[in-house]
């Protein structure tokens, strides 16, 4: 399996942990960038295989290095998960040695239907974690997402705990960014939001991001709060998973975070701007009601976008629509 973006891989996790679950006899192999191991640790019957992207396996060339050193793993079929221009490759040289191959159908047109500003078909789409189940069920695995298991809460390090202080606390994660502009709560009312969360000293709220910019701005936004705390920049991500696996709740917008704070099985809030819901990108296992939208009477061309990556005229205050108070009450 080739993955890619961060929310890409942490969607991948709950229907792997169900796999593995269900059927232990079979043996999973993923394929993903070294970085995103963490995700796939304690899985059982799963092992990861690190891709090279920088050597071993760059280019066409590299990409056929890659399928000789799956080859070596006896490998019975080939589930591609992301679909994109490598995975496709991959995935011909394993049909071509007469394996089982299938991919995930991405559903570009019903996508295209629920995004376009004139007649919009506005309905869900087959979540991305159903579309996966597909690409099994296609290899003869029927997987059942009903009763998903999550990981035990991970023990917290020294290092952490001198950063957050008294774990008893209600831990509140915050991640108020995410890849496009349109995807992200204005600044200001986030301030707020944390403002009035902070006013309960039974409270911690950790802020999550990462990079200098964003670092900055965590700094501002908890600055002069004892229990508002920047983590951005201050501990590993393996640390980082084992601080959201403790939240109590993750506040965040259409973005990696709410995936990987629901395949640890925390409540997620999620805070949808150019993007919706319906597109299929719901964090896992939570229910509609914790995805906020913005207003579409106000704004009825909405959602304008699966990722969030294409501006429309008009439409930057969208998420303004969306009330400090109601943010507040549903955390």
């Amino acid at each position: 399996m080739r993955l890619s973006a961060m929310g890409d891989v942490a969607m991948t996790v709950p229907v792997l942990r169900a796999f593995a679950n269900q059927y232990p006899e079979v043996k999973i192999t993923v394929v993903s960038r070294p970085f995103f191991k963490p995700f796939f640790d304690g899985i059982p019957n799963l092992s990861f295989f690190a891709f090279d992207e920088k050597v071993r396996h760059k280019g066409p060339l590299g990409l056929f290095r890659l399928f000789q050193d799956l080859k070596v793993l006896k490998i019975d079929a080939f589930a591609d998960l992301h679909n994109v221009l490598r995975s496709k490759i991959v995935r011909t040289f394993f049909a071509l040695s007469g394996k089982k191959i299938a991919s995930v159908d991405k559903g570009r047109e019903e996508k295209k239907s629920l995004t376009r500003p004139e007649n919009k078909i506005f309905k869900p789409l087959t979540t991305m974690f159903e579309r996966h189940t597909k690409v099994f069920e296609e290899l003869g695995f029927s997987v059942n997402l009903a009763n998903p298991i999550f990981p035990k809460k991970a023990v917290l390090d020294s290092e952490i705990l001198n950063l957050i202080g008294n774990s008893q606390q209600k831990l509140i994660g915050v991640a108020p960014f995410a890849q496009y502009n349109s995807k992200v709560y204005p600044q200001d009312l986030m301030q707020k939001v944390i403002d009035i969360l902070a006013l309960d000293q039974n409270n911690t709220i950790l802020l999550f991001g990462g990079g200098k910019k964003e670092i900055e701005i965590l700094n501002t936004m908890s600055s002069g709060k004892e229990n508002v705390i920047n983590m951005a920049g201050k501990i590993k991500f393996q640390q980082e998973l084992q601080l959201i696996s403790n939240l109590d709740v993750m506040l965040s917008m259409d973005s990696g975070n709410a995936h990987i704070a629901a395949m640890l099985g925390v409540k997620v809030i999620t805070l949808w701007g150019a993007t919706h819901p319906y597109a299929g990108f719901s964090p896992f296992n939570q229910p509609l009601e914790n995805a906020l939208v913005s207003d579409r009477d106000l704004y009825p061309k909405l959602p304008t976008s699966v990722y969030g990556n294409k501006k429309v005229d008009g439409y930057e205050d969208a998420m303004r629509t969306i009330a400090v108070d109601d943010i507040v009450s549903k955390i």
